[in-house]
């Protein structure tokens, strides 16, 4: 049985694309080449299998063009920010070249007696589940790493981006890896829990929603399948008395709003010293009434709709009952918000921990301002969320921002900066953020498994 999935444009709520689902027999054949071709691939030098992916990675980029105004298309972005591919080929680039380093035997000793080192095998196949917000970028932290481990990757991508799964495997075909160890699949939700809970993979790599990571756990309950998750945030920002205030207003509104709010890692609550409170908002309240809102295929518009009107209308929610608790709302509806999918960019203060849009991820463009008195006060705020991604600390005192950092429930923490994912770091998180560490040398770990060698040398 097969289903249609429909990508509607954010753009004008018509449909961009259609693809038509794998049946499950269709599905189970899919992964049977893939672990059928995963031996060869992994048995290549890696230095062949570095290149392969890096011509893939270039063969992408020649195609930014097309893209870029796709992603525009499916979710949203406007076109004036030029798509993905910087970061795409960025992280694809560290993860290649630490590769050697990353994959290399550990060497535990070697005397007389005994030969002791561990190796890093691939897992076999790797399930990479990707999601739509930043489709690419997300897309390759798994892909480019697993493969130039020796995996065999599946990729199933959101379908709010139905077709960029299908332009990868276009050009990861075209710079000559094959068909079947790197393939895009179109699957329904109950294929994929059938696949998952049939143990059709080796690892699991799901970037989403709290509930879809609840989704992938629970089908692969009992088949020691590895999972690792990316889930949800509510990334806070705190202004410490002696930061650089319009450093810190610009970036942490750029992060609060950039892409419309849909960025895993954007800031969606921010404390502010009380000595810097009224100017900061003021200065936040000016830069986000100078955004334009439209049609992302206008290279004026500067914030285009959310990928969908659904989004859109949970982000309306969270605002409207803010208000209605006491909330202000400083910026005036635009006129180019149209109540659905073009959403106005808001600012709220007076924001309380009672209040879901201080609680309940957005991902949506609003952010809550609050003022704090010391550290003490913003790290228990920082810290009353079920969710840890990261956290953006904004101070010139280095050793101060280490300290609170330490304090902070969080994945990662940034000073001075905010929404950048440094491929040479462990992407990870805490609490309902998931489990699970991608790029860096950890991602590597992640990608495959440990096989101790113990070797007693022959003494006749």
């Amino acid at each position: 049985m097969t289903e249609t999935l429909k990508c509607i444009s954010p753009i004008d709520g018509s449909v961009f694309a259609t693809r038509q689902t794998l049946t499950l027999d269709a599905a189970r054949a899919a992964v049977d080449r893939a672990r059928a071709a995963q031996k060869a691939w992994a048995a290549r030098p890696m230095d062949d299998r570095i290149a392969l992916v890096m011509a893939a990675v270039a063969a992408v980029g020649d195609m930014n063009d097309q893209i870029v105004p796709e992603l525009a298309q499916m979710m949203g972005r406007p076109v004036r920010y030029g798509g993905e591919f910087g970061g795409f080929k960025e992280r694809a680039s560290y993860m290649a070249d630490i590769a050697n380093q990353a994959l290399a035997d550990i060497l535990v000793g070697e005397d007389a007696q005994f030969k002791r080192y561990i190796k890093r095998l691939p897992h076999g196949v790797v399930f990479v589940v990707a999601p739509w917000n930043y489709p690419y970028m997300t897309a390759i932290n798994t892909v480019a790493p697993a493969l130039i481990a020796g995996n065999a990757v599946m990729l199933k991508h959101a379908t709010q981006t139905l077709l960029v799964g299908e332009r990868m495997a276009q050009a990861f075909h075209a710079a000559g890896i094959p068909e079947d160890v790197f393939q895009n699949l179109y699957l329904s939700h109950a294929t994929t829990n059938d696949l998952i809970a049939g143990n059709a993979f080796d690892f699991v790599n799901f970037t989403g929603s709290v509930g879809g990571g609840q989704a992938m756990e629970r089908a692969a309950a009992g088949t020691f399948t590895g999972v690792g998750t990316e889930l949800g945030g509510k990334d806070p920002g705190y202004v410490m008395e002696d930061a650089d205030l319009d450093a810190a207003v610009e970036t942490l509104i750029d992060g609060a709003m950039f892409n419309s709010g849909q960025c895993c890692c954007g800031i969606e609550r921010i404390y502010v010293h009380e000595s810097l409170f009224d100017d900061f908002v003021a200065k936040a309240v000016a830069i986000v009434n100078g955004y334009k809102l439209g049609n992302p295929l206008d290279q004026d518009t500067t914030i285009g709709p959310m990928a969908n009107l659904r989004f859109a209308t949970e982000v309306r929610a969270q605002i409207n009952e803010a208000v209605a608790a006491g909330a202000k709302a400083h910026i005036e509806t635009f006129a180019e918000d149209d109540g659905g999918a073009y959403l106005t960019p808001q600012i709220l203060t007076n924001v309380t921990h009672d209040m879901r849009v201080m609680r309940d991820e957005s991902f949506g463009p609003v952010v809550g301002i609050m003022p704090v008195k010391d550290d003490a006060e913003a790290i228990r705020l920082m810290n009353d969320s079920e969710f840890g991604l990261t956290a953006s600390l904004w101070t010139k005192d280095i050793d101060r921002a280490q300290a609170v950092g330490d304090q902070v429930e969080t994945g990662t923490v940034f000073m001075n900066r905010a929404d950048y994912l440094d491929p040479g770091l462990c992407w990870t998180g805490c609490k309902n953020t998931g489990r699970g560490g991608g790029l860096s040398l950890i991602g590597y770990h992640n990608l495959t498994r440990p096989k101790s060698y113990h070797l007693k040398k022959a003494t006749s």
